[in-house]
């Protein structure tokens, strides 16, 4: 990081998910937030930085507290040579640009099958197609989220380029949050 990046630095505790599920062993942080606070938003943002001096670039996520949470892939922890319950020191700045989002299947069908939604999707900017994919992969329900999809087909068609009535943060709806640690 160069002097003129609003970049921060802090040192906390790799912490075990209590539910990891079937993937490879991960670990996640909380930001500070005072780390966090220097992020562009309060929502998804990738930023780039460094685990224990090695690099890296990841999307992090909200946890509903106005500050975000980092998952650690088990290649990142074996690369920066870090184990679950160290202590480790983070680099972290927001990239200059952010990176196009990975569309998911269901809602590339959808558009693909609504030639005006689509067009307007084309044309929102990279943040807004984010909040749009961010908010329909939230729903907890396939119902819910096949809703979704077809509510951000009618409202992109009709010309609306950003999603309304989502916090992106989780903050109000509490609809964000970190993983829970296990003891």
């Amino acid at each position: 990081m160069t002097n003129n990046e609003a970049g921060a630095r802090f040192q906390t505790k790799l912490l075990r998910p209590a539910q990891a599920g079937d993937e490879c062993p991960w670990a996640f942080v909380v930001l500070p937030k005072s780390a966090s606070e220097k992020l562009p938003r309060r929502g998804r943002t990738t930023v780039k930085g460094t685990l224990n001096g090695h690099a890296f670039q990841i999307t992090l996520e909200p946890d509903g507290q106005l500050s975000h949470w980092l998952k650690i892939n088990e290649a990142l922890l074996n690369a920066a040579g870090a184990n679950i319950g160290d202590v480790a020191t983070f680099e972290v700045v927001s990239v200059e640009q952010e990176p196009e989002p990975e569309l998911p299947a269901d809602l590339r069908e959808a558009l693909a099958s609504a030639p005006e939604a689509h067009s307007v999707w084309r044309d929102t900017t990279t943040i807004a197609r984010l909040d749009w994919i961010h908010w329909i992969t939230s729903a907890k329900q396939a119902k819910t989220r096949a809703q979704r999809i077809s509510n951000a087909c009618d409202m992109l068609a009709s010309g609306k380029k950003r999603v309304c009535c989502f916090d992106p943060s989780g903050y109000y709806s509490k609809a964000f949050k970190a993983p829970q640690a296990a003891d």
